[in-house]
């Protein structure tokens, strides 16, 4: 089973290799791994040239932020399932591959997701907030809550039936997709009561105040444009439990 892991990049030269080596390092030989990178101004395309022999496609040219770019990658794939890596992430082992694709094999799943750990940006083996999941069930998009994003491994014909990123959300597209796949379309998934991938904290959707108003703005039409209609406290209770991770993380 070939599995496609897309990584986008901009500016992105203080982190960009340790992903490319989180990639790159895994057991499981049937990756097809690509980059899109935003034509950078920085180190970031000469880090990735380094490794073009062991990418399978690399392409670099403008683009219109990131789900844009992460559409294209989508649009390169051509393996059975499809995974996300930000650009400053890694996988917290060499063997989540492996364990992903027998999941699917095994449960027979349309997607996969498991537990997430955000770190210290210069220190990975820091602990910021721990986001630990649950298997889902059709009520809990109604009381807040959501996979996290970057532990999400879906089968491609999902994108193909379903849709991909919508490219007018700036933060909550991959919140919109989800509760698309997950919640709309009720599409299958298996929950890997693992940490799957540690994400370094100052994501675009958690940066500030203004940039968490926006996103929240974003969730509520994630809602209405899928014809859907949240709970009263549904998109109150979403980012007030976020506090727990935080309690969790000690």
């Amino acid at each position: 089973m070939k599995i496609s892991i897309i990584t986008v990049c901009h500016n992105s030269e203080s982190t960009i290799e340790a992903t490319i080596q989180s990639v790159l390092s895994q057991d499981y030989k049937g990756i097809e791994f690509i980059i899109v990178d935003g034509r950078s101004a920085d180190r970031t395309f000469s880090i990735i040239e380094k490794y073009r022999s062991r990418i399978s496609k690399i392409v670099s040219e403008k683009d219109e932020g990131m789900y844009h770019a992460i559409n294209k990658g989508i649009s390169l794939a051509t393996g059975e399932i499809v995974g996300i890596l930000n650009s400053d992430d890694i996988y917290s082992d060499e063997k989540i591959i492996s364990r992903i694709v027998k999941e699917f094999e095994i449960k027979k799943t349309d997607c996969i997701y498991g537990d997430l750990q955000y770190v210290a940006r210069d220190n990975p083996q820091k602990i910021i907030r721990n986001w630990k999941s649950k298997p889902y069930n059709e009520k809990l998009f109604l009381k807040g809550w959501m996979p996290p994003h970057p532990t999400f491994f879906v089968k491609r014909n999902c994108y193909e039936r379903f849709g991909i990123f919508n490219t007018s959300f700036s933060i909550s597209a991959d919140y919109e997709l989800m509760l698309r796949f997950l919640y709309k379309n009720r599409i299958s998934s298996s929950y890997l009561p693992e940490v799957l991938v540690k994400m370094s904290v100052g994501g675009i959707s958690n940066k500030t105040f203004k940039s968490r108003i926006k996103a929240n703005q974003e969730d509520r039409r994630a809602w209405k444009i899928n014809g859907l209609r949240p709970n009263s406290f549904t998109l109150i209770i979403k980012p007030l439990s976020k506090l727990r991770q935080f309690i969790n993380s000690r």
